[in-house]
């Protein structure tokens, strides 16, 4: 019965504020309590903790955040809805409302990170929140990023983003979102994911230089590691000649890219970060 009555509230308030959903910001509103319910459940919220929203929308989880902990900062970049939040959540006395675009303001301490946020700036926004230091984030992404973020190696979805976040995190793929739990619905489904930071499980020399060759080498995914690694260091001005024998020198020169996993991405940076300097 809650699930419709926030279909229905959704529906009436972009009625009432003659608001119609932009689809270049990516506003799909979740109207299902069960799922906001487990978005806050998953994210394990004590009366500690300080927790980012990044696009509060019409504040349905806004408001079930801030019964569950010490603050809220609730990041939303449309005004109208800004305008709407500001007297939706006037008497919620721990949300602290931010308008303007997550990834260019700033935004005060926080140690956990509870959202669903426009699917366009997915990439951005997990590479944006990784350089900051929190606990844990729970979010619905796009059920196709998601699993590119924790896909197995050698698999279709297996690429940079995947190696890139697993150096930084522990990915948990919790549930799955249907469309039709937002309003309007998207095109694709979605999942619900887990993200906790965590110290790098290898060592690299130079971080740069591991995730410059991870980026280039990921151009060519299909390609054996030799010839990937020959357009990889011909771009850093090598000769073809020396390009040619520091790629037959590597032990994974037979390999596809795509078979390496996160730590090989890693030895593969460390034997060329001297030579490479």
């Amino acid at each position: 019965m809650e699930r419709i009555n926030l279909f229905h509230r959704a529906k009436n308030l972009l009625r009432s504020y003659r608001f119609f959903p932009k689809k270049r910001l990516g506003q799909n509103f979740t109207v299902n309590s069960d799922i906001l319910g487990r978005l806050v459940e998953y994210a394990s919220l004590t009366k500690d903790d300080v927790v980012l929203e990044v696009g509060a929308g019409f504040g349905f989880l806004t408001e079930l955040l801030s019964q569950k902990c010490k603050k809220v900062i609730a990041v939303e970049i449309d005004p109208k809805l800004v305008n709407f939040l500001r007297k939706q959540l006037c008497n919620f006395n721990n949300v602290d409302l931010i308008e303007g675009d997550i990834l260019k303001v700033s935004i005060p301490y926080f140690n956990k990170v509870v959202s669903a946020p426009p699917y366009s700036i997915s990439s951005p926004l997990l590479f944006h929140l990784l350089e900051t230091k929190f606990d844990l984030a729970v979010l619905i992404l796009q059920k196709e990023f998601a699993e590119r973020l924790a896909a197995p190696v050698g698999s279709k979805d297996y690429g940079r983003l995947t190696v890139s976040i697993h150096y930084r995190t522990d990915v948990e793929l919790l549930d799955l979102v249907v469309r039709k739990m937002f309003y309007p619905p998207p095109d694709v489904d979605s999942m619900m994911l887990r993200l906790k930071p965590r110290d790098p499980p290898f060592h690299v020399n130079d971080e740069a230089i591991f995730f410059d060759i991870v980026r280039t080498l990921f151009t060519q995914r299909n390609k054996k590691v030799r010839n990937a690694l020959i357009y990889f260091l011909r771009t850093r001005q090598f000769s073809r000649k020396d390009a040619v024998d520091l790629a037959d020198s590597t032990v994974y020169c037979a390999k596809r890219v795509r078979e390496l996993a996160p730590e090989d991405f890693g030895i593969l940076a460390n034997e060329f970060a001297t030579k490479l300097q």
